[in-house]
């Protein structure tokens, strides 16, 4: 079996594992692949909870040569409780020339005692390329407690079109790795196309 074969299988694996309409996921990013071939990738599972309602997702991010294809799967409560529930799929292929960013913040306890090449406890892996920009704004201040003047706002503006947080606690040891190992290849892809 080839390396790239092996790669595809591990992934397809992975999706399965996940356990997130794996078909469905496999199926449109073989799509959006059109038959490029899978340098690194990271599949990453996530349960959140909206208003008492259990929602899952899945991102799967691929790597390939040329392009970065973001996959995201999100699932929908039926219009009327006979029915099934509902689920979309999206991908967005970027030049790896066009990604501007790629920001990793690495979360560590008790920083004093890590030694090098010790995995973080967890891993936020974030991508900007332009298409989403988030502003976060607050209240401008001179600095003086007392001073009760309008100063306007002050904020920052961030690209990320993509953030995945993954942690050690939540998804264990082995999925951080894996996201480091994701992040390092993104990481080293785009400084190549810079």
């Amino acid at each position: 079996m080839s390396r790239v074969t092996a790669l595809h299988s591990r992934m397809r694996s992975d999706l399965d594992r996940a356990g997130y309409y794996p078909d469905l996921v496999a199926d449109v990013l073989d799509v959006a692949l059109a038959g490029e071939t899978v340098v690194a990738y990271l599949v990453h599972p996530e349960t959140t909870f909206d208003d008492a309602e259990v929602r899952r997702h899945v991102t799967a991010l691929v790597l390939t040569k040329e392009r970065l294809i973001v996959a995201h799967a999100d699932d929908h409560a039926p219009p009327s409780p006979e029915l099934p529930p509902s689920a979309s799929a999206t991908t967005e292929a970027v030049p790896l020339s066009g990604i501007r960013s790629v920001v990793l913040t690495h979360g560590v306890r008790d920083p004093a005692r890590h030694r090098s090449g010790r995995p973080p406890l967890e891993l936020t892996l974030a991508i900007g390329w332009g298409a989403v920009q988030r502003l976060d704004l607050e209240p401008a201040t001179c600095g003086d407690p007392s001073c009760e003047a309008d100063h306007g706002m002050s904020g920052t503006m961030t690209a990320d079109d993509v953030v995945v947080r993954i942690s050690a606690a939540a998804e264990g040891k082995a999925a951080v790795e894996a996201a480091v190992a994701f992040s390092r290849a993104l990481s080293a892809a785009t400084v190549r196309t810079a």
